[in-house]
């Protein structure tokens, strides 16, 4: 037995779970979240509490146990609570501000960047080098972050570019001079 998915996950009264078909739909104050249950594993609710059960003891239903628990106690983190990434940006003249759902971004190229957030995303900048990603989505707020870093990842040489806020960055030396090549 999975020792995550034999876990219930504990449903706070501001929210609301709704199985429908192969779908478990989960609303609350912060948003609505809803995923499709594959037929291998089997969702109940009994009294604020959710349990996950597998069909039967093949590979996939094993595998697909804890992960569909696990989603689904994500979700109602994510419409109580929220989830959120910080970005750092490093650099001279590297800045952000948002618009709406607009995020803007100079970052040394010759053009300023506009990236347009998705729906159910927000994001805040702190002193112009600071933004927050938040989100009732886990997945959704990851791919944003993952997506506003890449446009300019951090360099092993300066350390700049946009990094995560708890991200190390393994610096380089340098050029090591003529004097070591003799």
């Amino acid at each position: 037995m999975s020792r995550i998915g034999k876990q219930s996950i504990a449903v706070p009264a501001s929210v609301k779970i709704a199985l429908e078909g192969g779908r478990v739909k989960v609303a609350g104050p912060q948003g609505t979240l809803e995923i499709s249950l594959r037929p291998e594993v089997s969702v109940a609710v009994k009294d604020s509490q959710v349990l996950v059960t597998r069909a039967d003891e093949s590979r996939i239903s094993r595998s697909l146990h804890g992960l569909t628990r696990t989603l689904i106690a994500n979700m109602v983190k994510g419409v109580t609570e929220g989830f959120q990434k910080r970005l750092d940006i490093v650099g001279v003249g590297y800045k952000a501000d948002v618009q709406g759902n607009l995020l803007n971004l100079a970052l040394g190229y010759s053009h300023p960047i506009k990236y347009e957030l998705p729906k159910g995303i927000s994001a805040t900048v702190e002193k112009q080098t600071g933004i927050t990603v938040k989100g009732a989505d886990k997945q959704l707020v990851g791919q944003v972050a993952a997506d506003i870093r890449a446009f300019r990842k951090p360099e092993p040489y300066k350390g700049k570019g946009i990094k995560y806020a708890d991200e190390v960055i393994r610096r380089k030396a340098g050029k090591a001079g003529k004097a070591g090549g003799k």
